[in-house]
Protein backbone atom coordinates (compact mmCIF):
# COMPACT_ATOMS: atom_id res chain seq x y z
CA UNK A 1 0.00 0.00 0.00
CA UNK A 2 2.76 2.48 0.95
CA UNK A 3 4.37 2.59 -2.51
CA UNK A 4 1.04 3.47 -4.06
CA UNK A 5 0.66 6.43 -1.69
CA UNK A 6 3.87 8.20 -2.72
CA UNK A 7 2.08 10.62 -5.03
CA UNK A 8 -0.52 11.36 -2.37
CA UNK A 9 2.12 12.47 0.13
CA UNK A 10 3.91 14.70 -2.35
CA UNK A 11 1.08 17.21 -2.17
CA UNK A 12 -1.08 19.08 -4.63
CA UNK A 13 0.39 20.62 -7.77
CA UNK A 14 -1.19 22.56 -10.63
CA UNK A 15 -3.23 20.36 -12.96
CA UNK A 16 -4.89 20.53 -16.36
CA UNK A 17 -8.59 21.25 -16.09
CA UNK A 18 -11.77 19.70 -17.47
CA UNK A 19 -10.23 16.35 -18.43
CA UNK A 20 -13.14 14.05 -17.61
CA UNK A 21 -14.93 13.93 -20.95
CA UNK A 22 -14.91 10.22 -21.89
CA UNK A 23 -12.72 9.14 -24.79
CA UNK A 24 -12.64 5.93 -26.80
CA UNK A 25 -10.87 3.01 -25.13
CA UNK A 26 -8.14 2.67 -27.77
CA UNK A 27 -5.24 1.23 -25.75
CA UNK A 28 -5.38 -2.56 -25.10
CA UNK A 29 -2.28 -2.33 -22.87
CA UNK A 30 -3.89 0.14 -20.46
CA UNK A 31 -5.45 -0.92 -17.15
CA UNK A 32 -8.92 0.08 -16.01
CA UNK A 33 -10.11 1.23 -12.60
CA UNK A 34 -13.86 1.40 -12.03
CA UNK A 35 -15.06 3.43 -9.06
CA UNK A 36 -18.26 4.51 -7.42
CA UNK A 37 -18.39 8.22 -6.62
CA UNK A 38 -20.47 9.88 -3.93
CA UNK A 39 -20.20 13.63 -3.62
CA UNK A 40 -21.70 16.68 -1.95
CA UNK A 41 -20.39 18.90 -4.74
CA UNK A 42 -22.70 20.78 -7.05
CA UNK A 43 -23.19 19.41 -10.56
CA UNK A 44 -21.42 21.22 -13.38
CA UNK A 45 -23.01 22.13 -16.70
CA UNK A 46 -19.69 21.12 -18.29
CA UNK A 47 -19.54 17.32 -18.80
CA UNK A 48 -15.73 17.49 -18.86
CA UNK A 49 -15.81 18.85 -15.29
CA UNK A 50 -18.83 16.88 -13.96
CA UNK A 51 -18.83 18.52 -10.51
CA UNK A 52 -17.71 21.93 -9.27
CA UNK A 53 -16.17 23.09 -6.00
CA UNK A 54 -19.47 24.51 -4.77
CA UNK A 55 -21.80 22.74 -2.34
CA UNK A 56 -24.69 20.68 -3.66
CA UNK A 57 -28.07 20.54 -1.95
CA UNK A 58 -27.97 16.74 -1.66
CA UNK A 59 -25.46 13.93 -2.27
CA UNK A 60 -24.93 12.88 -5.88
CA UNK A 61 -23.59 9.61 -7.28
CA UNK A 62 -21.65 8.55 -10.36
CA UNK A 63 -19.72 5.65 -11.83
CA UNK A 64 -16.41 6.44 -13.51
CA UNK A 65 -13.94 4.19 -15.30
CA UNK A 66 -10.38 5.50 -15.63
CA UNK A 67 -7.90 4.08 -18.12
CA UNK A 68 -4.31 4.00 -16.83
CA UNK A 69 -1.36 3.70 -19.24
CA UNK A 70 1.16 0.85 -18.91
CA UNK A 71 4.20 1.00 -16.57
CA UNK A 72 6.49 1.75 -19.51
CA UNK A 73 5.16 5.32 -19.64
CA UNK A 74 4.38 5.98 -15.97
CA UNK A 75 6.14 5.61 -12.62
CA UNK A 76 4.40 4.09 -9.60
CA UNK A 77 2.70 6.85 -7.62
CA UNK A 78 2.45 9.15 -10.63
CA UNK A 79 -0.71 10.46 -12.28
CA UNK A 80 -0.02 10.77 -16.00
CA UNK A 81 -1.98 13.95 -16.67
CA UNK A 82 -2.66 14.66 -20.34
CA UNK A 83 -0.48 17.29 -21.94
CA UNK A 84 -3.28 18.12 -24.36
CA UNK A 85 -6.91 17.19 -24.83
CA UNK A 86 -8.46 14.85 -25.65
CA UNK A 87 -6.55 12.44 -23.43
CA UNK A 88 -4.65 9.60 -25.08
CA UNK A 89 -5.21 6.32 -23.17
CA UNK A 90 -1.85 5.00 -24.42
CA UNK A 91 0.08 7.71 -22.55
CA UNK A 92 -2.37 9.50 -20.23
CA UNK A 93 -4.91 8.86 -17.54
CA UNK A 94 -8.20 9.02 -19.40
CA UNK A 95 -11.86 8.61 -18.53
CA UNK A 96 -13.46 5.99 -20.77
CA UNK A 97 -16.82 5.88 -19.02
CA UNK A 98 -18.66 8.34 -16.78
CA UNK A 99 -22.30 8.37 -15.86
CA UNK A 100 -24.35 9.89 -13.11
CA UNK A 101 -26.36 7.46 -11.00
CA UNK A 102 -29.43 7.64 -8.83
CA UNK A 103 -29.20 6.41 -5.25
CA UNK A 104 -30.83 3.13 -6.26
CA UNK A 105 -28.59 2.52 -9.28
CA UNK A 106 -25.55 3.39 -7.13
CA UNK A 107 -26.62 0.74 -4.62
CA UNK A 108 -27.07 -1.74 -7.46
CA UNK A 109 -23.63 -0.98 -8.91
CA UNK A 110 -22.03 -1.40 -5.49
CA UNK A 111 -23.77 -4.71 -4.79
CA UNK A 112 -22.77 -6.16 -8.15
CA UNK A 113 -19.16 -5.01 -7.71
CA UNK A 114 -18.87 -6.35 -4.16
CA UNK A 115 -20.11 -9.75 -5.29
CA UNK A 116 -17.22 -9.83 -7.81
CA UNK A 117 -14.63 -8.80 -5.20
CA UNK A 118 -12.61 -11.80 -3.92
CA UNK A 119 -12.99 -10.76 -0.27
CA UNK A 120 -16.20 -8.71 -0.55
CA UNK A 121 -14.39 -5.60 0.68
CA UNK A 122 -14.55 -1.91 -0.15
CA UNK A 123 -11.95 0.87 0.00
CA UNK A 124 -13.29 4.35 0.72
CA UNK A 125 -11.03 7.25 -0.29
CA UNK A 126 -11.56 10.78 1.06
CA UNK A 127 -9.35 13.40 -0.58
CA UNK A 128 -7.78 16.41 1.07
CA UNK A 129 -7.58 20.20 0.84
CA UNK A 130 -7.24 22.00 -2.49
CA UNK A 131 -8.59 19.24 -4.74
CA UNK A 132 -10.79 19.66 -7.76
CA UNK A 133 -13.15 16.82 -8.61
CA UNK A 134 -10.86 15.52 -11.35
CA UNK A 135 -7.86 15.64 -8.99
CA UNK A 136 -9.67 13.29 -6.61
CA UNK A 137 -10.81 10.94 -9.38
CA UNK A 138 -7.38 10.52 -10.96
CA UNK A 139 -5.51 10.31 -7.66
CA UNK A 140 -7.81 7.57 -6.38
CA UNK A 141 -7.51 5.68 -9.66
CA UNK A 142 -3.72 5.86 -9.31
CA UNK A 143 -3.86 4.60 -5.72
CA UNK A 144 -6.22 1.74 -6.57
CA UNK A 145 -4.00 0.65 -9.46
CA UNK A 146 -0.61 1.02 -7.77
CA UNK A 147 -1.60 -0.64 -4.50
CA UNK A 148 -3.14 -3.58 -6.34
CA UNK A 149 -6.21 -3.48 -4.12
CA UNK A 150 -8.96 -5.96 -4.88
CA UNK A 151 -11.46 -3.94 -2.85
CA UNK A 152 -14.27 -2.07 -4.57
CA UNK A 153 -13.18 1.60 -4.86
CA UNK A 154 -15.56 4.21 -3.43
CA UNK A 155 -14.56 7.85 -3.83
CA UNK A 156 -16.00 10.34 -1.36
CA UNK A 157 -15.43 13.82 -2.73
CA UNK A 158 -16.49 16.94 -0.86
CA UNK A 159 -16.76 20.55 -2.10
CA UNK A 160 -13.17 21.77 -2.29
CA UNK A 161 -12.63 24.81 -4.49
CA UNK A 162 -9.21 23.56 -5.56
CA UNK A 163 -7.45 26.71 -4.43
CA UNK A 164 -4.69 27.24 -1.88
CA UNK A 165 -6.53 30.42 -0.84
CA UNK A 166 -9.77 28.61 0.04
CA UNK A 167 -8.69 26.83 3.24
CA UNK A 168 -11.57 28.19 5.32
CA UNK A 169 -14.19 27.29 2.71
CA UNK A 170 -12.73 23.81 2.28
CA UNK A 171 -12.65 23.24 6.04
CA UNK A 172 -16.32 24.13 6.39
CA UNK A 173 -17.10 21.92 3.40
CA UNK A 174 -15.83 18.90 5.33
CA UNK A 175 -18.25 19.78 8.12
CA UNK A 176 -20.97 20.21 5.50
CA UNK A 177 -20.31 16.65 4.31
CA UNK A 178 -20.28 14.86 7.70
CA UNK A 179 -23.90 13.73 7.60
CA UNK A 180 -23.61 12.44 4.04
CA UNK A 181 -20.48 10.48 4.94
CA UNK A 182 -22.14 8.98 7.99
CA UNK A 183 -25.07 7.87 5.81
CA UNK A 184 -22.59 6.09 3.54
CA UNK A 185 -20.88 4.44 6.50
CA UNK A 186 -24.23 3.34 7.91
CA UNK A 187 -25.19 1.79 4.57
CA UNK A 188 -21.86 -0.06 4.29
CA UNK A 189 -22.30 -1.31 7.85
CA UNK A 190 -25.79 -2.68 7.13
CA UNK A 191 -25.00 -4.31 3.78
CA UNK A 192 -24.52 -8.02 4.55
CA UNK A 193 -22.57 -8.60 1.33
CA UNK A 194 -19.79 -6.23 2.44
CA UNK A 195 -17.44 -8.06 4.79
CA UNK A 196 -14.71 -5.46 5.27
CA UNK A 197 -14.46 -1.68 5.01
CA UNK A 198 -11.13 0.15 4.77
CA UNK A 199 -10.81 3.93 4.70
CA UNK A 200 -7.98 6.02 3.26
CA UNK A 201 -8.04 9.76 3.91
CA UNK A 202 -5.62 12.52 2.99
CA UNK A 203 -4.92 15.89 4.57
CA UNK A 204 -8.16 17.68 5.49
CA UNK A 205 -10.10 14.58 4.47
CA UNK A 206 -8.90 12.95 7.68
CA UNK A 207 -11.03 15.33 9.72
CA UNK A 208 -14.06 14.31 7.68
CA UNK A 209 -13.28 10.59 7.98
CA UNK A 210 -12.80 10.77 11.75
CA UNK A 211 -15.91 12.88 12.28
CA UNK A 212 -18.00 10.51 10.18
CA UNK A 213 -16.80 7.52 12.19
CA UNK A 214 -17.23 9.36 15.49
CA UNK A 215 -20.75 10.44 14.58
CA UNK A 216 -21.75 6.89 13.61
CA UNK A 217 -20.23 5.45 16.79
CA UNK A 218 -22.12 7.90 19.00
CA UNK A 219 -25.39 7.23 17.18
CA UNK A 220 -25.01 3.43 17.20
CA UNK A 221 -23.18 2.95 20.48
CA UNK A 222 -20.03 1.77 18.70
CA UNK A 223 -18.55 0.86 15.34
CA UNK A 224 -19.09 -2.41 13.46
CA UNK A 225 -16.27 -4.93 13.40
CA UNK A 226 -16.16 -4.86 9.59
CA UNK A 227 -14.63 -1.35 9.74
CA UNK A 228 -11.11 -2.71 10.12
CA UNK A 229 -8.53 -0.23 8.83
CA UNK A 230 -8.32 3.56 8.66
CA UNK A 231 -5.24 4.97 6.92
CA UNK A 232 -4.50 8.62 7.66
CA UNK A 233 -2.14 10.24 5.13
CA UNK A 234 -0.65 13.59 6.20
CA UNK A 235 -3.59 14.21 8.56
CA UNK A 236 -4.70 17.81 9.06
CA UNK A 237 -6.11 17.11 12.52
CA UNK A 238 -5.06 18.48 15.91
CA UNK A 239 -3.57 15.67 18.00
CA UNK A 240 -5.70 16.45 21.06
CA UNK A 241 -8.87 16.53 18.97
CA UNK A 242 -7.80 13.24 17.39
CA UNK A 243 -7.56 11.64 20.84
CA UNK A 244 -11.08 12.71 21.75
CA UNK A 245 -12.45 11.48 18.42
CA UNK A 246 -10.92 8.05 19.00
CA UNK A 247 -12.23 7.96 22.56
CA UNK A 248 -15.74 8.78 21.34
CA UNK A 249 -15.63 5.77 19.01
CA UNK A 250 -15.50 3.39 21.97
CA UNK A 251 -13.39 0.34 22.70
CA UNK A 252 -14.06 -1.38 19.38
CA UNK A 253 -12.63 0.82 16.68
CA UNK A 254 -10.59 0.27 13.51
CA UNK A 255 -6.83 0.01 13.42
CA UNK A 256 -5.40 3.44 12.61
CA UNK A 257 -2.25 3.82 10.51
CA UNK A 258 -0.55 7.18 9.95
CA UNK A 259 1.43 8.05 6.82
CA UNK A 260 3.55 11.21 7.00
CA UNK A 261 6.05 12.73 4.59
Amino acid sequence: MASGLVGLLLGCASRPTNVLLPVADTSPSSSKVEMLVTTTRSRSSNPAQMYTGERGLAPSFAQITVSIPPPSVRKVGEVAWPKKLPSNPATDFAVVQAQELTLQTAKGWLSASVRKSPDHSVLVFIHGFNNRFEDAVYRFAQIAKDTGTQSVPILVTWPSRGSALAYGYDRESTNYTRNALELLFQYLARDPEIREVSILAHSMGNWLALEGLRQMAIRNGGLPAKFKNVMLAAPDVDVDVFRTQIADMGKQHPQFTLFVS
